[in-house]
C-alpha cells in the first residue's frame, strides 16, 4: 500500500486486511480504460449505496422514534445523495488520492462531486467486503451520525437546481421545469416534484416543502443525465 493511500485510511479509521478492495474503490473508468485488466469502482459502488442506505435507515430508525415514515424518509434522503457524500469525500480528502485518466484529471475530475460520492459509495462497500457488516455500519456512523440527530434542521447540501439548470442549458440548450402536487393535510402536507427538460420527465421527487421536492427531483435528473451513456428522459 503506498503511503498516501495509507494516510487516507487512517482518515478513514479502518485498517483493511486486504487493502486491494481500498485501492480498487478508488480507480475510477477513466484509469481503468487507460490500464487495461483492472476492475474500476463501479462495482464496489453499487454495493456500497445498498450498505449505506441500509445503515443510514436504520440509525434513523433507532434515533428518532417519535418521527413518521415521511419525516425520516427526508433524513435519510439529506444523507444519501451525492452532494452529501462528496462533502464527506472532500472533508476525508479523498480526490488526490483517485485514480483517473489523464483526460478526466486534467478535466478536474478530482473535484467533481459525481466521482467524489461514488467514491465514498466504493469506499463503504470496500470496508464491508473487508470487515463485514460491523465495520461498514461503524465507518458510515462515524461519518453520518452527527447528520442524523435532528428532524426537524436538515443539513443543506448541493443547490442541485442551479446544478440542472447549467447542465441543461449546456448539454440541451432548455431549461428545467418543474411540476409540483401537493396532499394531506397542512400539519403532515407531502409535495411531490416531477422536473421535465424538452416535455420529457427526467426525476422526481417526494418531500415535506415544495423546495425540498424540487431539489430531489433535481438530483436525481442530474445522475440521469451524468450516468454512462447520459439517459434520456421519458416523454411525458
Amino acid at each position: 500500500m503506498t503511503p498516501d493511500v495509507a494516510g487516507l485510511v487512517e482518515q478513514l479509521g479502518y485498517r483493511f486486511t486486504d487493502t486491494a478492495l481500498l485501492e480498487q474503490a478508488l480507480r475510477h473508468r477513466s484509469w481503468c480504460a487507460e490500464h487495461p485488466g483492472h476492475e474500476s469502482n463501479e462495482r464496489l459502488e453499487f454495493l456500497g449505496d445498498a450498505v449505506l442506505g441500509w445503515v443510514v435507515a436504520d440509525l434513523v430508525y433507532r434515533l428518532h422514534l417519535d418521527s413518521h415514515e415521511g419525516r425520516l424518509t427526508d433524513l435519510r434522503k439529506s444523507v444519501v445523495n451525492a452532494g452529501a457524500l462528496a462533502e464527506i469525500a472532500r472533508v476525508l480528502g479523498i480526490g488526490p488520492y483517485l485514480a483517473l485518466g489523464k483526460g478526466e484529471d486534467s478535466a478536474g475530475g478530482r473535484l467533481k462531486s459525481s466521482i467524489l460520492s461514488d467514491a465514498m459509495e466504493a469506499v463503504i462497500g470496500a470496508v464491508y467486503l473487508d470487515g463485514g457488516n460491523d465495520a461498514a455500519y461503524d465507518l458510515i456512523t462515524r461519518l453520518l451520525g452527527n447528520r442524523l440527530t435532528s428532524v426537524d434542521d436538515l443539513p443543506p447540501f448541493t443547490d442541485f437546481k442551479t446544478m440542472l439548470q447549467e447542465l441543461t442549458a449546456r448539454v440541451y440548450e432548455a431549461a428545467p421545469v418543474y411540476v409540483v402536487s401537493e396532499e394531506g393535510p397542512d400539519h403532515a402536507k407531502r409535495f411531490f416534484a416531477t422536473v421535465l427538460v424538452n416535455g420529457a420527465v427526467y426525476g422526481a421527487g417526494e418531500g415535506s416543502s415544495k423546495k425540498q421536492a424540487e431539489q430531489l427531483a433535481a438530483h436525481e435528473a442530474v445522475r440521469s443525465i451524468n450516468a454512462p451513456g447520459g439517459a434520456g428522459g421519458v416523454r411525458a
